[in-house]
């Protein structure tokens, strides 16, 4: 009796001798891929020495500022600085702005075609902005991880230039989702009518995934710019000389080639508004 209590009591000791050395080995090499891979899928981060690494933020208030000249005289900068989460889209300055768009910036969505005029400004972008998070993206061509996409290879050199900073790109997979999406809400496939999704529409798509309620700040609505009464604005509140904002909407939402469906892609958001926390202001949308 007492040589088989014995045996149990070695079987024991060596299976708990077992399972200690199976949990350091786990813990040695890491947690498993699944657990690393967290965050919101599609938006991955540039870091050479951890590629692979998603977006993680969550925020359950955000201010997504539009870049339009409806903000001029919005005197909106300083509630837009309390809401929790601040989101930009492309190289849209806020110093000599901060009355009407705030100051602060969360996170920064910008198009492969506006990497040229951050670049250009990479101190203030990359350095003095650091606490903010840039995702950036573009077509395959630009974006392609083999050597050959321009874009990439750029931002893979700020990445190592300024390590602080956060560089996440918007990978292929979810560009085709976004073109799905947009087909789903229009029935007509992008490509084939001609059409370029906008910034907007990425930073949209992004602000659903990433925030609880969203608060948009100097969007017009679909029909504003058929309304007779309806104000002139530029087009972007910082360059006050360009074609104004209705007359750049008309011309890319008629454009057979390359344009941006603006006017399109707003009476979408109207309808994503029906079921998510999305409210707009300077101008208020009547929904």
């Amino acid at each position: 009796m007492n040589d088989l209590i014995l045996r149990w009591l070695c079987l024991l000791i060596l299976s708990l001798l077992l399972l200690f050395w199976f949990g350091h080995v786990i813990t040695r090499d890491g947690p498993s891929p699944a657990v690393r891979m967290t965050g919101i899928g599609g938006y991955v981060r540039i870091n050479p020495s951890r590629m692979g690494q998603l977006l993680d933020t969550h925020c359950s208030q955000c201010a997504l500022v539009s870049s339009s000249g409806q903000m001029l005289g919005a005197d909106a900068g300083e509630e837009i600085d309390k809401v929790g989460c601040v989101i930009r889209m492309n190289n849209a300055p806020t110093l000599g702005y901060e009355r009407d768009v705030g100051s602060r910036t969360t996170v920064r969505v910008v198009s492969h075609t506006s990497v040229p005029l951050l670049v250009k400004n990479e101190r203030y972008y990359f350095q003095q902005s650091s606490g903010t998070t840039y995702v950036f993206w573009g077509p395959e061509r630009n974006m392609r991880q083999d050597g050959k996409g321009h874009i990439f290879n750029v931002l893979v050199k700020m990445a190592k230039k300024y390590p602080s900073v956060k560089i996440y790109v918007v990978t292929r997979d979810k560009v085709l989702h976004c073109d799905k999406v947009f087909q789903n809400e229009t029935g007509k496939n992008r490509m084939k009518t001609g059409a370029f999704l906008s910034t907007g529409f990425f930073t949209m798509i992004l602000a659903m995934e990433m925030c609880d309620t969203i608060h948009v700040y100097g969007m017009i609505d679909d029909n504003y710019c058929s309304r007779a009464n309806h104000s002139v604005a530029p087009y972007h509140y910082y360059e006050q000389n360009r074609m104004d904002e209705c007359k750049m909407y008309r011309v890319h939402e008629h454009t057979k080639r390359g344009g941006h469906r603006f006017i399109t892609e707003k009476a979408i958001y109207a309808k994503w508004s029906t079921h998510h926390k999305i409210e707009f202001k300077h101008p208020s949308w009547s929904l």
